[in-house]
């Protein structure tokens, strides 16, 4: 009998033993998990910069297919598919400018704060800025 207590003795010490053992892995695995970025996140931050770009160009392109954009075009005898594909040759840093003036012009014609003239002005001025950003 004093040969099984000592085997279930030694068996027991064993288990503690690799319990013990175990343990600090299963911790490292767990905090490891807890920092690693999931696939939908990656996917996420990878289409981020595809669907700004698509706002942005989005954004520039309602203001030249406006009324007053069109108008704008026709008086500065200016074919809105050369500054459509022009648009999509423009780098992101450029673009995102380009959009802000749009938005921003929109946004003060829409609330009066500028005349259909001024808005025709700044949107002559984008084409110009388009059309001379590709060509350099």
């Amino acid at each position: 009998m004093n040969v099984r207590v000592s085997v279930c003795a030694s068996m027991l010490g064993m288990a503690v033993c690799m319990g013990a053992a175990v343990a600090p892995a299963r911790a490292q695995i767990q905090e490891k998990q807890q920092h690693v970025v999931t696939l939908d996140e990656l996917n996420k931050q990878a289409a981020r910069p595809a669907e700004t770009r698509q706002a942005n160009e989005d954004a520039i392109r309602h203001l030249l297919s406006s009324d007053a954009g069109q108008k704008a075009l026709k008086s500065g005898d200016v074919e809105y598919q050369r500054v459509d594909k022009a648009i999509g040759q423009l780098s992101d840093e450029e673009l995102a400018k380009l959009a802000d003036r749009s938005r921003q012009a929109e946004s003060d014609f829409a609330a009066g704060l500028i005349s259909a003239k001024t808005l025709a002005y700044i949107i002559l001025a984008t084409v110009v800025i388009v059309v001379i950003i590709v060509i350099v």
